[in-house]
């Protein structure tokens, strides 16, 4: 359970990760739309794990890989962002949200279910 100082952290780094990926690293997406799904940081706030969401989702991997390399680029650009509000810029760790493809995974199983109309029962028992 995260305490409300690393979510606020959190969503300070989201919101400022995302305009970064907009204004300062359009070159490292190639293209592609970036969007920061979710931000958790450590308790004592000194890393923080990225899931990263790319429109379109082809090359997701080389485009991560691609974020990686940069990370002290991106982590520079977010140190001038948030100078004021936090002592130590926390190191970044990038992953890949995979969530909306899990979902769409789990939607198309059900979807695909044959489930049998229940038979009545011929006789029921009343006690």
């Amino acid at each position: 359970m995260e305490s409300k100082r690393q979510q606020k952290v959190g969503r300070q780094i989201q919101k400022d990760l995302g305009e970064i990926f907009q204004k300062d690293a359009q070159h490292l997406t190639h293209g592609s739309f970036v969007t920061i799904t979710a931000v958790r940081v450590t308790p004592d706030l000194s890393i923080a794990r990225a899931y990263l969401s790319f429109l379109p989702d082809k090359n997701k991997t080389m485009l991560l890989e691609t974020i990686r390399e940069n990370t002290r680029f991106i982590r520079q650009k977010l140190a001038e962002r948030v100078r004021h509000q936090l002592r130590i810029v926390p190191h970044l760790q990038f992953y890949i949200d995979d969530t909306a493809e899990y979902a769409a995974k789990m939607d198309q199983l059900f979807a695909d279910l044959v489930i049998p109309p229940a038979q009545p029962d011929e006789e029921e028992d009343t006690y």
